[in-house]
């Protein structure tokens, strides 16, 4: 008699205490709720499949789920920033600095011209000795020695093609070698500045060599250097 009493009295508290009848999961997230003979699920099958269950479920992640503040965030709802490669700034093409290099490089295809000064003896003269230095009182500007090296030596690399550029564009019965030696070294500059320094804009080009054209020459000169830039950059940029 007291056994069959204790048995019925553990059947009602297992009865009381099964996670369904408390509407709650279990940490496992329901797959260890018992089951009554009328489930009729095997094994690992989701207990999603089931009406009964399914019913259930609501409440049951109400009653788990940790609060909208604390929960982490899916990693499949972080956006990941795309990657920017850092700009760097291009120098503006007309600057104090280029326009010393620009004025330095015709000196120096001058004196090229007139003395045959091999090239890494006349690059070193100008850099020690001209590009900011004082010289019989006279001040001369620092200079962007890149752009000042790459005028003189791209120039005498390229001087048969600029040269025929520049004959191609003179008057009939003219040679480049009736042109004096200053105006020649402009010449040449500027169109080694049109034809390989393409990031230098064509106004900026014959704007830059119309000054230099002043430092040895009357407004004559200039309109001859102005047409003649301009009609070889129609050619070479378009």
């Amino acid at each position: 008699m007291c056994s069959r009493r204790g048995a019925e009295t553990r059947r009602r508290i297992q009865k009381v205490m099964r996670p369904a009848a408390l509407g709650l999961a279990s940490p496992q997230g329901s797959a260890t709720i018992v089951r009554s003979s009328k489930d009729n699920l095997s094994p690992g099958l989701n207990p999603s499949a089931s009406p009964r269950l399914r019913a259930n479920k609501p409440s049951s992640l109400r009653a788990f789920a940790p609060s909208r503040e604390t929960r982490p965030p899916a990693l499949d709802a972080i956006t990941p920033l795309p990657y920017m490669p850092r700009l760097m700034p291009k120098p503006p093409p007309r600057t104090p600095a280029r326009a010393a290099a620009r004025l330095a490089a015709v000196q120096a295809r001058y004196q090229h011209e007139m003395e045959g000064t091999a090239m890494p003896a006349l690059l070193h003269e100008f850099h020690h000795h001209r590009l900011g230095a004082t010289i019989e009182d006279v001040e001369y500007a620092d200079a962007d020695i890149d752009f000042f090296d790459d005028l003189v030596t791209g120039a005498h690399a390229r001087q048969a093609e600029i040269d025929a550029l520049i004959e191609g564009k003179l008057a009939s019965g003219w040679t480049l070698a009736r042109l004096d030696k200053p105006m020649k070294a402009i010449l040449r500059a500027g169109t080694y500045e049109l034809l390989a320094r393409k990031d230098v804009p064509v106004g900026v080009v014959i704007t830059e060599y119309l000054d230099v054209a002043d430092a040895f020459y009357d407004k004559r000169e200039k309109g001859f250097v102005n047409g003649l830039l301009d009609g070889i950059a129609k050619g070479v940029r378009g």
